[in-house]
Formats: structure tokens, sequence, C-alpha cells
């Protein structure tokens, strides 16, 4: 009966009752969406990349290889020679391996030099690996691929010719003019820092750096001895040339097949970095700890997932600013639902004096209002959930696509129930202040009664 009674009220103050009841709705919400936010965005952090078992280095720290290797950011202070790498891949428990070379820019950009099984084995979020939007991987000494924000941001297409510059900076005078590389693929939008980096050949990146560089065929990177070093016929000078017409010819068809070269038969003198995979993860701190021990050749060698996650412990804070804001908001609606509940005290003398009347004690009138409180609070928290989970459901190819987070396994894990329970226990208590107002008037009716 209380509570038909309790429903019947909320519905003579249908208006003021509707406007809490939103207040209310869109502060949940909001508290439970930024909680939801929270977990995913420290989950898709730690899964910025994955599939990969080691990063391997020169020695330089953990956080310096990781931000070099996975975000772009600044690059390591001395190579690993590719007699080590070359170990490394003949390793037993080494499934494949990817190669990265850092230090030059484009525009602005990181420029990256790889090989193709970058974009075979590089994996991100969910395990999900690299597509392209357009093109195709390497198939030329002289072709880049793109991300799909400096393709967007640029205007680039496949088969636009870019130049690299030397150094890190914005802007560079050092710029390899006479090795232009080929777009031959654009990736499709990861939300990684995959969309800000230019990837460009091992062997391409070589030549560009070859102080001989005016020496080679700018379309196929590959040094060739001039006609003054190396002295020849006419017959034979007329040969080369055809030669390297066809060589031009297949750099204007950077998009064909990619049988017509194979970016991973180049030997570089040395690289940056290398990211393993192994054939059992099981092995993977087995392996870390005979490679940081290896006193001949000195290398380092992190597990990318432990790395992140320490990285993730120094931006922690703003995850807990967030919440702690929301909070707020929350704190301001459940105000909002005692000042409804208070002001609402006036105009229901005479309901009191009724309900007393009939022999309703001071007792129930204090429940009475707790019980109109707690019903606005779980109307709300429903709608809040439904809207919530109808709301992730709908960004969730948005947030994976823009910003790398991915939404993954039960959106309401345990902190979304221990954050709707502090909900529902905060309005009981915010509750009392008009349900001991009601309490004082019922007493105060029935002492004028008598």
């Amino acid at each position: 009966m209380i509570g038909s009674i309790a429903l019947e009220s909320l519905k003579r103050r249908r208006s003021t009752a509707l406007l809490t009841l939103i207040s209310i709705t869109i502060s949940i919400s909001l508290l439970i969406s930024v909680d939801i936010i929270r977990t995913q965005v420290k989950s898709s952090f730690t899964r910025t990349v994955s599939g990969v078992d080691l990063i391997v280095g020169a020695p330089s720290g953990q956080l310096n290889l990781l931000l070099s290797s996975v975000f772009n950011i600044g690059t390591p202070t001395k190579g690993i020679e590719w007699e080590s790498v070359a170990a490394l891949k003949n390793n037993r428990q080494v499934d494949w391996i990817i190669p990265l070379s850092l230090g030059d820019t484009h525009r602005g950009f990181r420029v990256v030099g790889t090989t193709n099984a970058f974009f075979t084995h590089f994996k991100y979020g969910d395990k999900q690996t690299l597509t392209f939007k357009n093109g195709a991987m390497f198939n030329t000494p002289l072709a880049t691929v793109v991300g799909a924000d400096i393709a967007a941001d640029l205007g680039y297409e496949v088969g636009d010719s870019i130049i690299i510059s030397h150094g890190l900076g914005n802007v560079s005078f050092n710029n390899h003019d006479e090795h232009p590389f080929v777009i031959s693929g654009i990736l499709q939008k990861t939300g990684t820092p995959v969309d800000k980096a230019v990837y460009v050949t091992l062997e391409g990146l070589e030549e560009a750096h070859s102080p001989h560089q005016g020496q080679g065929s700018a379309s196929t990177g590959i040094t060739r001895p001039s006609a003054i070093q190396n002295p020849a016929s006419e017959h034979e000078h007329e040969h080369e040339h055809e030669h390297e017409h066809e060589h031009e010819h297949e750099h204007e068809n950077a998009t064909e097949s990619l049988e017509d070269y194979n970016a991973n038969a180049f030997t570089p003198e040395q690289v940056s970095v290398v990211m393993i995979g192994l054939k059992n993860r099981v092995t993977a701190l087995q392996l870390q700890y005979r490679i940081n021990q290896n006193k001949t050749t000195p290398l380092m060698a992190i597990l990318p997932g432990m790395a992140l996650a320490e990285l993730w412990q120094i931006m922690g804070n703003i995850e807990a600013l967030l919440l702690g804001l929301s909070a707020l908001i929350v704190a301001c609606a459940l105000i909002g639902l005692s000042t409804m509940l208070l002001a609402s005290m006036r105009e229901r003398y005479q309901e009191i004096a009724v309900l007393r009347s009939i022999g309703a004690g001071p007792g129930t009138l204090l429940l009475l209002i707790q019980l109109e409180a707690m019903l606005l609070a779980a109307i709300s928290t429903a709608l809040s959930i439904g809207l919530v989970v109808a709301i992730m459901a709908l960004i969730k190819p948005w947030l994976s696509s823009e910003y790398g987070i991915f939404l993954s396994g039960a959106l309401l894990g345990k902190s979304s129930l221990i954050i709707i329970s502090l909900m529902l226990l905060a309005t009981y208590l915010v509750s009392l202040f008009p349900a001991i107002a009601a309490y004082r008037r019922g007493l105060h009716s029935g002492l004028s009664g008598r």
C-alpha cells in the first residue's frame, strides 16, 4: 500500500519528478560511462601492440625502448648489428621478427624502416591485423606505406611520391631529394600510433642514407657504378640506359604484384629495434632473461605488455580525476533530489494530515518519503544502464577506429556494480533529510490532533 501511495504521490508531482528523474539518469549514465571508458582505455592502452612477445633493442631503459618502438617517441641511442638480429631470427624459440629502423621523418611524421613482415605479423587491440584501405605492401625498394592519419592530413593517394628527411625535427634541411619513395599502400585507421607513421623498406632507407646517393638509380634505390668509374663501350652504355628504363617502368607501376620484390631479402648493417613473435609465449620470460644476461652482445629485451602497464601507472591519475568529476556531478544530482523532496513538503502538509487521520504513524511517513526517493533512483539506474549499453554498442566501431579504444568483455564490471550500489546508498542517505522533515511534521500533526 505504501508503494502505491508513493507512486501516486510522484504522479501528482510528475513535472518536478520527471525533471529530477532526467537529472539523476544523466548523472548516473555519465558516471557509469566514465567508469567503462576508464577501464576499457586502460585495457586498450596495454594492447596498443598485441601478438608481439618481445621487443629487443640496445640497453636504454624499458620505457625508452617501448616509446621509440611502439609510440614513435624518441629514438634508441644505439642500433643493433644485423648479426645479432640474425642470431635472434635463427633461435629455435622465435617464430618471426620485425626489424625497425628509426630516426627519419616526413613533414613532422615519423619514418620507420621495416619489411613486409610488419604488415603480416604486427597486431593491435584484440589481436587485429593491419589492413589496407588502398594499395598493398612494399613491392619495390623505394615503396612506402603510410598511415591513415597521414594520408588524410596530407591528401596522399597510392602512386604519390614523398621525400623523407634525416632527423626528428618538424623542419629539416637534410632532405633525401634524390630518393623519392612511392606510396604503394595506405593503411586502414587503427586508432594507434601506426596511423601517424610512414613505413619504408630497409633497403630504400639505407640507399637514401648512402654517401653515394647521386650514383644510384632513383627508381630502384640500388647503387650502380657510374660510366666514369667503369668505362664501357657505346653499345654497353645504351644497354645500361635500356636497363634503367625498364626499372623506371617498374617504378611507375609500384602497385603491381608483390612477387616483383621481396622486402625481406635485404640485410642492412644494423637496425634500431626488433619485435619478436615466439612459437610458444610461455618461453618469453626465459628468452628475455637469456638476452638480457648475454655479456657478449649487450642487448635489452622487454615484454611489451608489462612495459605498457608500467607506463599506464604514470598516467593513471587521469582516470581517478575523471571518476572524481563524475562523482561530483552525481552528488549535485542527489542534492537536487533532496531539494525537490524538501520543497514538496510544504505542498504535502494536507496529504500528511490525511495520512495521519487514517492511522499512518510518523514512521510510515518517513518510510514513504524514502521510498519515493528510492523509486526515482531505481528507475534512473535502470534507464542509465540501458542508455549506456545502447550508446556503447553504437559508438564501438568509432571508438576503435578513431581512438584505439576496443570495448571487450562485460561492460558492467565489478566497479560499475559498486558504483550503482553506492549510488543507491547515497540516495537513501540523502532522502533522510526530507524524510525526517515529514516525520517531524507527522509528530506535530499528531500532537495537534490530541
